[in-house]
């Protein structure tokens, strides 16, 4: 089965298309944030259990995707290797769909209607692990996809615009929260408010499925299957000048095949990109996105204005994002993650002060958004440019699942532990709800000293520029197939 023709489609159309996968990606991440504390109310509470078990369940069940995300990052290489970067978005975009109806309604089928027992609760997390597939593949897929479609020179502009899409679903997400909240009462939310919420996610879910069934794959992708005539098509509507010389870089890079050993090219690129991975997570960003209002009302906030706090946060990002995008060609990735790092660390640590001294108000806010820009500006974007780009093309697929999966497994070690660290009555009797930001603190000066000893720069190399600097690096010119 051959895809549709890729006449009429331009880099940049494609590209955003790709990028919705991070639309819903980022509008997933924070779309829980607002119904935390209902599915505690709804499902947890009743349940009668101690102080670290409560919160052990409540982590689970707020992280619960995150397994899902594993699982699906980790199949979303050999999947896409061998049926395609565009059929894996496809799955992808089914999965949303069907997680978005049934997180909303999980007692369809196993309780009656409106109920919130444990069989309730069951469906949910499972409906939750089952979106946590759709976004495992999609944060593998959309940018691996968008850096085999894009010219050299704005590739590292072009990846970033996935982590802007990431961002503009956090922001539209918190918006829609915040409207919902306000539609009614506690009790309201209790009851219908958080349905909404995760139901809504269905809306860019069936855009995102629409759209991509008219899309090619990347000529890449029909190069490594032998599928020439349809990466000359797709190349000729993309780049029609440029066609046959990228043809013929990529032809002379595939010197392995799509059966090259993993570690053909030696450890060190994978240990980099796993290194990327945890780095990307353990400046604890997931945690400050998940539970912003969690924050903001241990800081003194109350509810509505905890909401309306978290906005702001999401609106710092999208616009520290958009820097990114048009620094990350002409600065380069290694600056940007350095002066990224530098600048999360002084905030967390300061934070973490803040709530030891149980010091409220617009410095404790501040610190918040500086953090969000620092991150926003390097590691959000930079990372999956780096991970999209720095794996040789016959193993890409699958070297970029092993990274992708280790980055939601440090994801989900980050979100499960912050509501454990958070409620933990002896921490705060030392640090008031601070610890944990002192963690992300270290984390982020760990994380310069990485990039500043092992992580080269890759701005404005094609991907088999790329490639060619890890075979010297290997000693050999093509290393052998299996």
């Amino acid at each position: 089965m051959h895809d549709t023709g890729s006449q009429g489609f331009s880099t940049r159309g494609l590209t955003l298309v790709a990028a919705l996968g991070g639309l819903i990606f980022g509008y997933d991440t924070a779309v829980i944030s607002g119904a935390v504390g209902a599915i505690d109310n709804v499902f947890i509470q009743p349940l009668g259990l101690g102080e670290f078990w409560r919160d052990a369940l409540s982590g689970l069940t707020i992280s619960s995707a995150l397994a899902g995300c594993v699982l699906g990052s980790a199949l979303a290489g050999p999947f896409a290797d061998r049926y395609g970067r565009k059929r894996g978005l496809l799955l992808a975009a089914l999965l949303f769909l069907l997680s978005a109806i049934g997180s909303a309604l999980p007692e369809i089928g196993v309780s009656a209607l409106g109920s919130t027992d444990l069989p309730a609760l069951i469906a949910f997390n499972l409906y939750r692990v089952l979106c946590g597939v759709g976004i495992g593949i999609a944060s593998m897929l959309s940018p691996l996809y968008i850096a085999e479609i894009a010219p050299k020179e704005h590739r590292g502009r072009l990846v970033s615009l996935y982590q802007m899409a990431i961002v503009i679903g956090i922001v539209t997400v918190y918006f829609v929260n915040w409207a919902i909240a306000r539609g009614g009462d506690a009790q309201w939310l209790d009851h219908v408010g958080w349905r909404l919420m995760l139901g809504s996610e269905g809306i860019p879910a069936l855009l995102f499925l629409a759209l991509l069934v008219p899309l090619p794959d990347t000529p890449r992708w029909y190069m490594l299957r032998g599928r020439e005539a349809e990466a000359r098509a797709t190349l000729e509507a993309i780049a029609p000048q440029a066609a046959s010389a990228i043809l013929e870089e990529i032809r002379a890079s595939l010197t392995t095949g799509p059966s090259a050993r993993l570690l053909s090219f030696g450890a060190g690129v994978l240990a980099i990109g796993v290194g990327l991975a945890i780095f990307q997570q353990f400046v604890g960003i997931n945690a400050v996105l998940y539970y912003a209002p969690l924050m903001f009302r241990n800081l003194g906030a109350g509810n509505d204005s905890a909401l309306l706090q978290t906005t702001l946060v999401g609106t710092a990002n999208m616009l520290a994002t958009v820097l990114a995008i048009v620094m990350v060609d002409r600065l380069g990735r290694r600056p940007l993650l350095l002066i990224g790092s530098a600048t999360m660390a002084l905030p967390m640590i300061g934070l973490g002060y803040l709530f030891g001294e149980h010091s409220q108000g617009v410095l404790a806010l501040a610190f918040v958004l500086v953090y969000i820009v620092g991150f926003a500006m390097s590691w959000g974007p930079i990372v999956w440019v780096l991970l999209a780009e720095i794996f040789p093309g016959s193993i890409r697929g699958r070297a970029m699942a092993i990274a992708v999966a280790v980055e939601w497994i440090a994801n989900l070690v980050v979100s499960w532990s912050f509501k454990v660290l958070d409620g933990n009555s002896a921490l705060n009797l030392l640090f008031n709800h601070g610890f944990a930001y002192y963690l992300y603190g270290l984390m982020s000066i760990l994380s310069g000293l990485f990039v500043w000893k092992f992580v080269p720069e890759t701005a404005g190399q094609s991907l088999e520029a790329i490639q060619a600097s890890w075979q010297r690096r290997r000693g050999s010119h093509a290393p052998a197939a299996v």
